[in-house]
C-alpha cells in the first residue's frame, strides 16, 4: 500500500476493491460512496503518492499549480489508476495528470482598452467575481454566495486580502457583493470555527490577520449599526478561536495562538495546526527544512514547517520580521522563528475584535459581555504599549517572547497602533518622524527597511500597508505626511496602469523603472487589493 496514504484510507480502499469483485457491476458507484467520507482532505492525504510524485518531480514550476487542479474522474478512481501506472517518470506522471485533472489556466484575463484606471478597476470586479460554488471539486472548499478573488494564481478568496478589496467595492457600490462575502466568512466560522487562509481544505490549518470584525464595520456603514448585533455570535466564535488554551495554561508559556507574557498578560502570536511542508509549496518547503538543519542540527523539519506555516497566516510570507541573522550577517529563511513573536500587528487586530465585539453587545443589549469585552480591549491594549513599544527606537515592533525584548526590526506593521488609535500622540509623532525618515520613498512606503529576497521586505510596497498607514497617520493628525503618501501611491499605480494596463499585487517603490519581485512566485496581476485601496484613496480628499 502507498507508503503517504493513512491508514483508514487504505481500508476504505480494500473494502472497495472487495466490493467491486463480489458484487459487481458498478465499482464508480462503490468508490462514490468511499470519497464522500474523505474528501475533505488536504491534498496530500486526497491523493496520495500522485500528489507527492508529481510535487517532489517538479511536473509544475508552481506547486500551487496541482493542489489547485480540478479532477475530472472520482478521486478514488484517480488513486486506484494511479496505484497501476507503469509509467512513473516526470513524463509519465506529467500525461496522467493531464488526463485525470483540469490544470487551472489564466482566467483573468481582461481586453486592453482605453479606459481610465478607475473605470478599469470597476470593470475587473466581475472578471474577478466568483459565483457561488456548487460543488466541492478537489481541494476547493465550497461557498455558498458570490465572491471575489484576488487575481493571478490567487483562485480563491482570500481572508485579509477580502477586507482591502470591499473598500474598493464600498466606493463602486457593490453593496451586495460586500454582503455576500461576509455571509461568506460568516459561513467559514460557523463551518469550521474560524476563517481558513482560503477556501481551500490545505488552507484548514491556518487562519490569516483577522480584518472580519472590519468586514462587518464596512457593511455596517452601508447598513447601520444592527449589522454589527447580527454578526455578534461569528464575531465571538473568530475570538474564541484566537484565544483557544488561555483558560488552561500551566507552565507553558504559549499554547496554540495565545501566549502568557512574563508579568501574566495574555497576547497572540501566529501559529498552524499542521507541521508539515505546505501542500501549496511543498518543494519549497521541504528545501526551507533541509537547508534550516544543516545550518542547526538542533532544529527539526517540524519545527521549520511550523513557523514557516505561521508566517503564512501572518499574511507577510515571508519578511525579515520572522528571521534571524544568519552567520553571514544576512536575514536567510531557514532561520524562521514566527512562533517566537507577539506580533504587533496580530494583537493590534485584536483588541479591535474585543472593541467590536463589544460595540456589538451593547447594540444587542447585552451590557454585561460588552463592559467585559471592553475591559479585555484595554488590557491588551496596555500589553501593546508595554512589550511591542521601542523606547530607544521611537517606533511599535514585534516582541519576542523567548528572550523577552522587541525585536531588532522595523516594519510597517508598526502602523497598526496608530490604524486602531492605541499609540499615544507622542508615540504617533515619533512612528510619523520613522516612517518619512526610513520607510518613505518614491512610489510610496516601502514595507521593512532590509532588502532581504523576501517579498515583504524592501523594495517592495504592498497596498494594504499604504492604506494602513494612511489612515493610522490621519487619525494623528500628520496629514501632511498622509497625503503625501497618498499622492506618491496613487502616481506609481496609475504610471504602471498607463505602462502595461495592469493592476499588480505590489509595487517597487524604491525604483520606479523596475517591477516588484522577490519570494516564491512572479507578482501577480489583478489585483482585488490593489484595487480597492487604490478606489478608497482616490476618493478622498
Amino acid at each position: 500500500m502507498n507508503k503517504h496514504f493513512p491508514v483508514y484510507i487504505n481500508y476504505l480502499l480494500v473494502i472497495f476493491l472487495f466490493l467491486s469483485c463480489k458484487i459487481g457491476p458498478n465499482p464508480e458507484q462503490e468508490l462514490e460512496k468511499i470519497e464522500s467520507k474523505v474528501d475533505i482532505l488536504p491534498p496530500g492525504e486526497l491523493y496520495g503518492d500522485l500528489f507527492y510524485d508529481v510535487q517532489t518531480n517538479t511536473i509544475f514550476s508552481d506547486s500551487k499549480t496541482f493542489v489547485d487542479a480540478k479532477p475530472q474522474y472520482n478521486v478514488g478512481l484517480i488513486r486506484q489508476r494511479y496505484n497501476m501506472l507503469e509509467d512513473t517518470t516526470k513524463e509519465g506522471i506529467s500525461d496522467f495528470v493531464k488526463q485525470h485533472f483540469e490544470l487551472p489556466g489564466s482566467d483573468f484575463e481582461l481586453e486592453i482598452d482605453s479606459s481610465s484606471i478607475k473605470s478599469h478597476i470597476s470593470k475587473l470586479w466581475n472578471v474577478l467575481k466568483r459565483p457561488s460554488d456548487e460543488r466541492k471539486s478537489g481541494t476547493l472548499i465550497p461557498l455558498p454566495k458570490p465572491y471575489i478573488v484576488p487575481g493571478g494564481r490567487f483562485r480563491e478568496i482570500y481572508y485579509w486580502d477580502s477586507y482591502f478589496t470591499m473598500l474598493g467595492l464600498q466606493e463602486d457600490r457593490e453593496v451586495e457583493t460586500i454582503q455576500n462575502m461576509v455571509d461568506n466568512f460568516a459561513f467559514l466560522i460557523n463551518e469550521y470555527g474560524f476563517i481558513p487562509n482560503g477556501n481551500r481544505t490545505y488552507y484548514l490549518g491556518r487562519s490569516q490577520p483577522p480584518f472580519f470584525a472590519m468586514m462587518v464595520k464596512v457593511l455596517s456603514e452601508i447598513r447601520g449599526e444592527q449589522v454589527l448585533a447580527k454578526y455578534l455570535p461569528e464575531l465571538e466564535r473568530e475570538y474564541n478561536f484566537w484565544m483557544d488554551g488561555s483558560e488552561t495554561f500551566q507552565n507553558n508559556n504559549a499554547v496554540r495562538r495565545v501566549v502568557k507574557m512574563k508579568d501574566g498578560e495574555i497576547l497572540n502570536r501566529y501559529w498552524d495546526d499542521n507541521a508539515t511542508p505546505r501542500p501549496e509549496s511543498y518543494r519549497e518547503d521541504v528545501k526551507t527544512a533541509e537547508d534550516a538543519i544543516a545550518e542547526n542540527p538542533a532544529l527539526t523539519k517540524e519545527e521549520v514547517y511550523r513557523n514557516l506555516r505561521a508566517g503564512a497566516e501572518s499574511g507577510w510570507d515571508f519578511s525579515s520580521r520572522w528571521l534571524h541573522k544568519n552567520e553571514n550577517g544576512q536575514y536567510d529563511l531557514s532561520t524562521i522563528h514566527t512562533t517566537d513573536i507577539v506580533p504587533v500587528d496580530l494583537n493590534s487586530l485584536l483588541y479591535n475584535l474585543e472593541m467590536t465585539i463589544s460595540e456589538a453587545a451593547r447594540i444587542s443589549g447585552n451590557q454585561e459581555k460588552s463592559k467585559a469585552f471592553s475591559l479585555k480591549a484595554e488590557n491588551r491594549k496596555q500589553a501593546i504599549l508595554k512589550y511591542n513599544w521601542d523606547s530607544e527606537a521611537g517606533f511599535f515592533k514585534d516582541y519576542n517572547f523567548k528572550n523577552e525584548k522587541v525585536t531588532g526590526q522595523y516594519s510597517l506593521a508598526g502602523v497598526y497602533p496608530l490604524f486602531f488609535e492605541i499609540a499615544t500622540k507622542k508615540q504617533a509623532e515619533s512612528v510619523a518622524n520613522k516612517i518619512e525618515k526610513t520607510f518613505l520613498k518614491p512610489g510610496g512606503l516601502v514595507t521593512t527597511p532590509y532588502n532581504t529576497g523576501e517579498q515583504w521586505d524592501a523594495p517592495n510596497g504592498w497596498p494594504p500597508l499604504q492604506w494602513l498607514s494612511i489612515k493610522g497617520l490621519k487619525n494623528y493628525n500628520q496629514n501632511q505626511l498622509a497625503m503625501e503618501i497618498r499622492s506618491r501611491w496613487l502616481k506609481l499605480n496609475k504610471d504602471v496602469y498607463n505602462r502595461t494596463f495592469k493592476m499588480l499585487e505590489k509595487y517597487n517603490v524604491e525604483d520606479l523603472t523596475k517591477e516588484s519581485g522577490g519570494g516564491e512566485y512572479p507578482t501577480q496581476d489583478g489585483f482585488g487589493w490593489t484595487n480597492g485601496v487604490y478606489q478608497k484613496l482616490s476618493s478622498e480628499n
